[in-house]
């Protein structure tokens, strides 16, 4: 029995007005990859609640692999006439990988499609008459505009008090901002929060140093403050949420005793580039049949994508806590993709990890171009490879294992596809070009020659396409029969031609992506490390020299690529065309996928529309306004240091404000510290602090009571002068 599952429920969290509320430190020890018995795992409280859905695990996956050996035995088929090369071999081994790939997900939209034609797509919750425990909403932030992330979590607050359930609940800004100006800007726009929310709990802290990233920085809350709270609902900075579903989600995890994590499927909503309108549609229409899918084959296996879920407190203090890898970065260090992870730790404790697919009013927002995607793709690569460190860790459920192997498997099947590419373009080449040896050492009556069954191929081919496709049919359909969803697609013909776009456009986005991910990959394998970039979330363009610079060896691959293939057979340039056109058209997809012109006129016309679109919801609308307010309080104009030092009232408060830094360790020395506070000292006004102190340094000064009180004690220029020139 874990320690923390008998702890008394957490009192209710006084309301006072200070940034966080008194410290309920609770124990989040790292976790063991190498050892684990069975003894450690908990007993169940409500065992007549876990039903293991063997019949659609047996759909998906003994679906897989029958598929799997059919395709495999029709391409062996393709490839056997006239004997079966080393190369050959080579390209079957590479096609059943591939072919696997494609035909789980095939039987996971299968069940999907079953699923929500049975119960529907979206069911409007019951709220419960009352909430027994308490829950925090922690939005982690790094870097992120203050007045998109501040007016998006008053709207939440304000729905989720509208509820009647607001006592439940307290919010929190968890901070690891680098950069000065912007932290200063996030302090300033609390304050005018918690002005604007008086009657709801708000807390705000930033961390001095972002160990371990996101992860660290929930630990870091978890550890100090989460005694507090039985519950805690993980937000992204893009993270929107409506009150009904953070209180419904609240009552499911009260109602299941042996719920860990219950995840949502977020929607994609509030960007109007192309590529964006495209991720919306794509996941708003099939999203939801390959999210059924995998709940209803995962049942309380499942995983958690880091956010819009809801997590019980003492189950992720007490298996989740993640170890570092052995190692440097990219393969050591740190988790990257440490949702995956924590989800397996927690599901290997004995807690329940699943969706609730068809719970309504959970959003995101997704990367503006495809270059963002790209850079945002780099490093999710990066975690999902790291996992092939953690898929081997003792104790964990088999469906981990399998999750983390479909996110390997999500960026391995880019340089997979690639390399079965080269070959049967190697092949294709050699039939034609390369002379039979008649008179070999071995004796044969016939020379070894790569002859393929050409019909058989083309067949193969369709079939493949048609598996391939069939999810996005089966999405196309579901929102089809259901009238609201297809109204909000613009309706049936709309709907149609939508779909048709998005298959086009996706098919030339492919190729790039499967270029940009086979290069992420090889980079990763080479030992580098991908570093951690704030995410762009607005509609702004890229410089089209940019774009040139990304994407011109795409396109003169695809022109390689085209004179190879014609050279060989009109035939196999038919066969290269989509990936042949999708790099020749590199440089002009991703200029378009960037704009928010073109996205705005395809949704005149109405392509690509979700009803989201259609029908506003109504929380969106009031967090942009609250957005566009907060952004006319111009709290994010001024300098940090300017700021701190020149009014004293919002001195006091951000000292208020910042934690107490832990006690020096004697012979331990922060050379960044030693030297910022001798750049004040030796400063004679604040301008020249300004001038001389890096980033780095002020972030420094601005956690350091001590250093707070130099800077404020430096006059400005024009004060300093006459009192050099009398001292000289």
């Amino acid at each position: 029995m874990d320690a923390l599952t008998d702890r008394p429920l957490a009192a209710p969290v006084q309301r006072e007005r200070t940034a966080m509320p008194s410290s309920a430190p609770l124990a989040m020890p790292a976790q063991s990859l190498r050892r684990w018995t069975d003894a450690e795992r908990r007993p169940l409280k409500a065992p007549g609640l876990w039903r293991t859905p063997w019949f659609a695990r047996l759909v998906a996956f003994g679906g897989m692999v029958a598929i799997t050996a059919a395709g495999g035995w029709q391409m062996y088929k393709v490839v056997e006439a006239g004997g079966v090369t080393l190369l050959e071999w080579a390209f079957l081994a590479f096609f059943v990988v591939n072919f696997s790939w494609i035909a789980l997900a095939f039987t996971t939209g299968l069940l999907g499609l079953a699923d929500l034609l049975v119960h529907g797509l979206n069911r409007k919750p019951v709220l419960p008459p009352a909430l027994g425990k308490r829950t925090a909403v922690v939005m982690p932030i790094y870097n992120e505009s203050p007045a998109r992330v501040f007016g998006t979590v008053q709207a939440i607050a304000e729905d989720v008090a509208a509820t009647g359930h607001g006592a439940s609940f307290d919010f929190f800004f968890l901070s690891d901002t680098t950069d000065p100006d912007i932290w200063i800007a996030e302090e300033r726009s609390y304050v005018a929060l918690r002005e604007r929310l008086p009657d709801i709990a708000v807390h705000y802290r930033h961390r001095p140093k972002n160990t371990a990233r996101k992860a660290g920085n929930i630990a870091d809350f978890v550890t100090q403050w989460g005694g507090n709270y039985d519950h805690m609902i993980v937000l992204d900075a893009d993270s929107l949420m409506t009150g009904e579903t953070i209180v419904a989600l609240a009552d499911a995890m009260e109602k299941d005793p042996d719920a860990g994590i219950i995840q949502t499927l977020p929607r994609l909503i509030n960007r109007n580039t192309l590529i964006a309108r495209l991720q919306q549609f794509a996941a708003r229409v099939y999203g939801p049949v390959c999210a059924a899918g995998l709940a209803v084959w995962s049942g309380r296996d499942s995983n958690y994508w880091g956010h819009n879920a809801i997590i019980r407190m003492e189950a992720f203090a007490s298996s989740a806590g993640l170890p570092d890898l052995p190692g440097k970065p990219p393969f050591g260090g740190h988790i990257l993709s440490h949702d995956f992870v924590e989800a397996g730790l927690i599901r290997r404790r004995g807690y329940a990890v699943y969706m609730l697919t068809r719970l309504d009013g959970s959003y995101e927002e997704s990367p503006p171009s495809l270059m963002d995607l790209a850079i945002r793709d780099r490093r999710w690569c990066q975690g999902n490879l790291q996992h092939s460190r953690v898929i081997g860790a003792k104790g964990l459920h088999w469906a981990t294992r399998q999750h983390l192997a479909t996110g390997i498997m999500s960026y391995v099947s880019s340089p997979l596809w690639l390399i079965q590419l080269l070959i049967g373009l190697f092949l294709a080449l050699q039939a034609a070009f390369i002379r039979p040896e008649y008179f070999t050492n071995q004796f044969t009556l016939f020379p070894a020659w790569p002859v393929f069954d050409s019909e058989r191929a083309f067949k193969l081919f369709l079939i493949t396409m048609g598996i391939l496709l069939a999810p996005k049919l089966f999405g196309w359909f579901v929102t089809l029969v259901n009238g609201p969803a297809r109204r909000g697609c613009g309706g049936a013909i709309m709907l149609t031609l939508s779909t048709l776009l998005e298959i086009v456009l996706s098919a030339l986005i492919a190729p790039v992506m499967m270029l940009i991910q086979a290069s992420s990959v090889s980079s990763i394998i080479s030992g580098r490390d991908t570093g951690w970039k704030t995410q762009r979330r607005d509609d702004g363009s890229i410089p089209f020299r940019a774009i040139v610079e990304r994407h011109w060896r795409h396109t003169a691959l695809g022109v390689v690529a085209a004179i190879a293939a014609f050279s060989i057979s009109p035939y196999i340039f038919a066969w290269m065309s989509p990936t042949i056109v999708g790099l020749w058209l590199a440089i002009p997809t991703s200029w378009a996928s960037a704009s928010a012109t073109i996205g705005w006129s395809l949704r005149r016309l109405r392509l690509l529309l979700i009803p989201e679109e259609y029908a506003p919801p109504p929380i969106a609308e009031r967090a942009y306004h609250l957005g566009k307010e907060f952004e006319a309080l111009a709290l994010e104009d001024g300098k940090a240091l300017d700021l701190v030092h020149g009014d004293p009232a919002f001195r006091d408060l951000h000292q208020h404000i910042i934690q107490v830094p832990p006690p020096r360790v004697r012979g331990k020395v922060d050379t960044d510290r030693v030297i910022a506070e001798a750049k004040l000292t030796d400063a004679q006004s604040i301008e020249d602090a300004r001038q001389w102190l890096s980033g780095r340094e002020a972030m420094l000064v601005l956690h350091d009571r001590a250093l707070i009180a130099l800077l404020a004690a430096l006059p400005h220029a024009q004060q300093a002068e006459p009192e050099r020139a009398a001292q000289n």
